[in-house]
């Protein structure tokens, strides 16, 4: 065993946090990652395989298991071969191929992990006709994130097409928690100490349910978005006034909460990417780097739209300089007492255009398309934004024993309104009139 071990090193608290609540809730697929792909063409399987076994011994973090031992912290295990669990199926006869995708997704999600064993993650490809196939990858929120999808991706083409990669090594994921371990976290408490002061109470919905312990945890989802003409407007807004798509969707999410809740100081939480500038690499490295930051938003409905959202804007690039602190130091922080959160409702703005990625990759004859992507945080609310082909789009995933389907359809129809009123004479528009 000794000899099959490369390194050992602490988890980040991104990571620990995951694995608590994945701990905590098994049965819930926190936290599990499956993303699945169409491909069209000529796919030589055995070389597929081969590409991604290549990319599994290119980055120590997907050779990573966790070690669990009681009474002390849990550590990270990088080993030095692993082989990655590989599935392939002939589904070109029998029951229609989407049922049966369905089912298999179902199926693989409640299999879940075993942490003490790696990788975390697994494949399987399913040949559903001569020249098409869906391809299935699964693996813990632990491992990576969504920006590492089209990093990953690229990698394991190039393996494909050429069987060898001439890019230098990239750094391992231990070097991102090094760097962490190095940062002052002392000025990070101070900072957000000063962003939190005063906040004392978490932002309430008021039209969720009393969660009962009789009704089963459960996590519901509610797909929508916006039309390919309000996108363009709200992009061209963007560039027009030096903002991002990502402060128009806070913007509305902070309106949104501010109606449902009655309250005008807010506090939601918004993943970032968490890719330090300054560690030489980061760029093409694979792991753990997201993190999750309180967004605290003052609603005042005299205030005019557009400068609303440039301060907005003005303080998400300050929260980046201190993105790297955890969760649980901001807490610290604030004026909470531990055991009341923050907040329960997270916003993701995927900002890493995938099917545009892969297209652009010119994987020989193949044509490849994400089909679908599951994902589940263990917020009350989560809102995931992203543009895939020119339109907004959105998800919404909830718990139903705390919020009635009617209710999140209801607060869809508001932020669909909120997005699409802010393209009408943002510059004289005050908040109270779009609320």
């Amino acid at each position: 065993m000794k000899k099959n071990i490369e390194a050992i090193y602490p988890l980040s608290s991104t990571q620990q946090r995951m694995l608590f609540q994945t701990l905590y809730a098994p049965e819930s697929s926190v936290y599990f990652l499956q993303l699945t792909l169409t491909v069209h063409g000529n796919l030589n399987r055995t070389a597929f395989k081969q590409a991604w076994q290549q990319v599994i011994e290119r980055h120590p973090v997907l050779r990573t298991l966790i070690v669990l031992r009681s009474g002390t912290q849990p550590l990270q295990l990088v080993k030095k071969r692993v082989q990655l669990p590989w599935t392939e199926y002939d589904w070109r006869n029998g029951e229609a191929c989407e049922q049966r995708l369905a089912k298999f997704r179902q199926a693989d999600r409640e299999q879940g992990f075993i942490f003490e064993q790696a990788p975390l993650m697994r494949c399987s490809i399913m040949q559903i006709a001569d020249d098409m196939h869906y391809f299935v990858l699964s693996n813990h929120h632990l491992l990576m994130d969504g920006w590492c999808l089209p990093i990953l991706l690229k990698e394991v083409f190039t393996f494909y097409e050429s069987q060898q990669f001439f890019s230098p090594k990239p750094r391992p994921y231990r070097d991102y928690i090094v760097w962490l371990q190095e940062q002052n976290l002392s000025k990070a408490k101070t900072f957000w100490s000063k962003q939190l002061q005063g906040f004392t109470t978490p932002t309430p919905f008021q039209v969720d349910k009393i969660p009962s312990s009789d009704v089963p945890k459960k996590y519901l989802k509610q797909s929508f978005g916006l039309s390919q003409a309000i996108t363009e407007q709200l992009q061209s807004l963007a560039h027009q006034h030096h903002l991002t798509l990502n402060t128009f969707v806070q913007g509305a999410w902070a309106l949104l909460l501010s109606h449902y809740s009655g309250n005008n100081d807010i506090v939601f939480g918004a993943i970032v990417s968490g890719r330090p500038t300054d560690l030489a690499g980061v760029e093409s490295m694979i792991g753990l780097f997201i993190n999750s930051l309180p967004v605290r938003v003052i609603v005042a409905p005299e205030l005019l739209l557009l400068s609303w959202l440039k301060n907005l804007h003005q303080k998400q690039i300050e929260r980046e300089a201190y993105s790297y602190t955890p969760l649980v130091e901001i807490q610290n922080s604030s004026e909470l007492s531990s055991d009341i959160p923050l907040f329960e409702s997270l916003l993701i703005f995927e900002n890493y255009p995938m099917n545009q990625s892969l297209n652009e990759k010119g994987v020989g004859s193949l044509s490849i398309s994400v089909t679908q992507a599951f994902d589940v945080h263990h917020y009350p609310i989560t809102l995931f934004a992203f543009v895939p082909e020119n339109e907004l789009k959105f998800r919404i995933s909830y718990l139903s024993n705390r919020f009635e389907t009617d209710t999140i359809i209801q607060m869809v129809g508001h932020l669909t309104t909120l997005l699409e009123g802010m393209t009408t004479q943002p510059e004289t528009k005050q908040l109270g009139g779009i609320s």
